[in-house]
């Protein structure tokens, strides 16, 4: 495995194929080859074109945690979502720690060098590739995001050797993957961890997200990982669940919560690192302090331990 170098540009994903599935278990659709075509897109789902009147999701979040890139329509679409739950950004601040705990546990405990972080958002403070700094030698951090204004943000800002900054859709594993393991960059036949932190509930049912993160897991490597946060209306009366979905009209993408056996079974086949699919704030956190609100995501990590598809 050998890192990129700090100048090297950006890889572009551009390819869409047609949708090619078989049923998987449980009754999810999913790919019959790691070489099937990849599923296709929905257009309007995650819009590719930089429009600063269209609420994007990367600058919602960048504004609730915090951050400066953002523009009047997003902080509308955020003024919105705290009208229905106000406890929405602590929620995205406690998300963000919970990446941190995670990324620290994997390199730190598990000895995982390798990181791909799909749907990286823009960047903030405490960014993957410093979290492990000094942690384990010679790391390795891929972040992929299907939009372009948030790549070339990451691509200013990342200068770290085996730090480098792809667009792809995550909804096209094959071609993400591929890209982040040109040049030597992402070794697959070893661990890696793959962070989908806060981004599946911008893909609808219609596009089967679970079918998608099948033909990731039936990429890794055994001893890799799988790490997710998930945004949930399980705790929350059903008109705030409405009223935030609302938010996101006409956003970059749709706002879809699930239920907690939903997120479970993204992590079908795999080995729940202790404590399991939980509150967001309650895995593995360093202080026991309770949380102000409800439980507006659900986090977890899973492992892998046999080659080929988990079962």
């Amino acid at each position: 495995m050998t890192g990129a170098s700090p100048a090297e540009p950006a890889l572009i994903a551009t390819a869409d194929s047609p949708h090619s599935s078989e049923p998987a278990a449980g009754g999810r659709a999913t790919s019959a080859s790691p070489y099937a075509p990849e599923p296709s897109s929905s257009e309007q789902l995650m819009r590719r074109d930089f429009d600063p009147h269209v609420p994007n999701v990367a600058r919602i979040y960048n504004w609730l945690l915090g951050g400066k890139d953002n523009f009047a329509a997003d902080r509308r679409a955020a003024a919105k979502l705290l009208d229905a739950v106000p406890h929405a950004a602590m929620a995205a601040r406690e998300n963000r720690a919970f990446l941190h705990r995670a990324v620290r546990f994997l390199a730190d405990e598990a000895g995982i060098r390798q990181f791909i972080d799909i749907g990286a958002g823009l960047p903030t403070a405490s960014a993957v590739h410093e979290i492990i700094h000094g942690l384990v030698p010679a790391p390795v951090v891929v972040y992929a995001d299907s939009d372009p204004v948030v790549i070339r943000h990451a691509e200013a800002l990342i200068g770290a050797p085996g730090t480098a900054a792809i667009q792809a859709d995550l909804r096209q594993p094959r071609t993400l993957l591929d890209l982040a393991a040109r040049g030597n960059l992402i070794d697959l036949a070893r661990p890696v961890a793959i962070l989908l932190v806060a981004v599946l509930h911008f893909i609808e049912d219609s596009d089967d997200p679970w079918a998608t993160v099948n033909r990731y897991k039936d990429q890794m490597a055994p001893g890799s990982f799988l790490v997710i946060s998930h945004v949930t209306a399980d705790h929350i009366p059903a008109g705030a669940a409405q009223q935030a979905r609302e938010a996101y009209e006409g956003a970059s993408a749709p706002g879809v919560p699930r239920t907690g056996a939903e997120v479970l079974e993204f992590f079908g086949g795999l080995d729940m690192v202790r404590p399991g699919l939980v509150n967001v704030s309650e895995w593995r956190p360093r202080d026991r302090h309770p949380t102000a609100g409800p439980a507006l995501f659900y986090a977890g990590i899973g492992r892998k331990t046999t080659a080929g598809r988990p079962q």
